[in-house]
């Protein structure tokens, strides 16, 4: 193991925190904040990073790289073979002593745990699994940890360290086999797939007892029962270095919830950190914007009821950047509107701009007890701003309304946003007067 013993924890921690900045599976935190000595605490942008629990608390976690030093030569990547950069490699126990001093010290919660290739990914896999078992029940860590797996690696380690991580994930880096194969020609994606399905048809089952040998061990000697990465996997994509289109990332997103029982897909907005990328044009003025549409598509996938094919198809395939993938799908279906709040079902509801997952079922409770109106919607949650176009309260409107697509979206879409809605939209826009808040009828 080549590990660089001339360099401090402190100076490895610097090195290997910043490595993992553009491994996407959580939020980081991004922040620099000096304490001058007056209050209590301060912020540093590398090391920390944030998820959120199943119960929607905040989660910190130690986010790192176990070694920056890769065999691999993604041309995408910061940590290829051929690039200049400082490298640095912890060893297992530098790690525990980190996620401990900084759990003790209540920085974190938990873990996040990702690595260059070292020598293999078995070797590498070994690596962790050693970190992992020390952590576990050496150390008597049982924060949340999550780790990821290295395409590549043996089903014995791979299901080894299953059974000591609360989440594992599987970078699928790109969301095709001809992209893949263009910018990361050591990597294949029969050798990305396997570990997934290994994990997608692990999670949650207990551990064997003839494989007691990896469980994980409380300090009085007794054995805790140990379940298969029970937070689920994860996947992360990175979309803009190769030119599939937002139509061609969401069927693949889809497909991978269906099958591969994923948590969550994270999206990256490619960074061409290399300078060696032939990279399209991204669509939109913003790839930081596309990468927001695809979140939001995502979200509606999987808490709203939506498909694909409802938001994109072949002859539309890619997002609007103005309006979110909701707002645009309302405008584009303004048959099914108005609603009316006080008969919809939860479902209809969900369909409705400005309507989320909370506002909804406290509607379909509160409307069974008594009548609403627009100021006891505002104060369940729902976005009148949105919604307002799009429904009734007991059969009334919030202001006269026009059912009418370029009407509603050039009032919903950002102010800063509406000269793009009509270049790419071909809207000609033109002075409202007061002839248009006339109700037609």
């Amino acid at each position: 193991m080549e590990i660089q013993q001339q360099m401090t924890v402190s100076e490895k921690l610097k090195i290997l925190t910043d490595a993992a900045k553009y491994d996407v599976a959580c939020t980081s935190s991004g922040a620099n904040r000096t304490n001058s000595g007056v209050g209590m605490g301060d912020a540093h942008a590398c090391g920390i990073c944030h998820t959120f629990s199943s119960d929607g608390r905040c989660v910190s976690l130690l986010k790192i790289l176990f070694t920056n030093e890769c065999v691999y030569d993604c041309k995408y990547c910061i940590n290829r073979k051929s690039n200049d950069v400082p490298r640095a490699s912890f060893t297992p126990d530098e790690i525990c002593e980190l996620t401990m001093q900084f759990y003790r010290r209540n920085y974190i919660e938990g873990l996040f745990l990702s690595s260059g290739i070292l020598k293999s990914p078995d070797f590498t896999m070994s690596l962790i699994y050693e970190t992992l078992w020390k952590l576990r029940n050496q150390y008597h860590f049982f924060g949340y940890i999550h780790v990821k797996a290295i395409p590549g690696a043996s089903k014995e380690i791979i299901e080894r360290v299953g059974f000591l991580a609360d989440r594992m994930s599987v970078n699928l880096e790109l969301p095709t086999r001809k992209g893949l194969a263009d910018l990361a020609p050591n990597k294949n994606f029969q050798n990305i797939l396997r570990p997934m399905n290994q994990i997608r048809e692990g999670i949650g089952k207990p551990l064997p007892d003839k494989k007691g040998g990896y469980a994980l061990v409380t300090k009085n000697g007794q054995k805790k029962q140990s379940k298969f990465v029970p937070a689920g996997q994860s996947t992360q994509m990175i979309i803009g270095a190769t030119p599939e289109t937002d139509y061609q990332l969401m069927l693949v997103t889809e497909y991978m919830y269906q099958t591969m029982k994923l948590k969550r897909v994270f999206y990256s907005a490619f960074v061409d950190i290399n300078h060696n990328i032939d990279a399209p044009a991204p669509i939109g003025p913003n790839p930081l914007l596309r990468e927001h549409r695809l979140y939001q598509a995502d979200w509606l996938l999987r808490y709203y009821g939506f498909h694909v094919n409802e938001l994109l198809n072949e002859r539309r395939q890619n997002f609007n950047v103005v309006l979110d993938p909701k707002c645009d799908w309302a405008v584009n279906h303004l048959e099914r509107f108005p609603v009316e709040v006080m008969k919809a079902d939860y479902y209809v509801l969900l369909r409705v701009p400005g309507i989320g997952v909370r506002s909804a079922k406290r509607i379909v409770s509160a409307r069974r007890y008594s009548m609403l109106d627009f100021e006891s919607l505002k104060k369940m949650g729902v976005v009148l701003k949105r919604a307002a176009y799009f429904i009734t309260c007991c059969g009334k409107t919030m202001f006269p309304l026009r059912l009418e697509r370029d009407y509603i979206s050039r009032c919903i879409a950002d102010k800063d946003r509406k000269q793009i809605f009509a270049i790419e939209d071909d809207t000609t826009y033109r002075q409202m007067s007061l002839m248009d808040l006339e109700v037609k009828t």
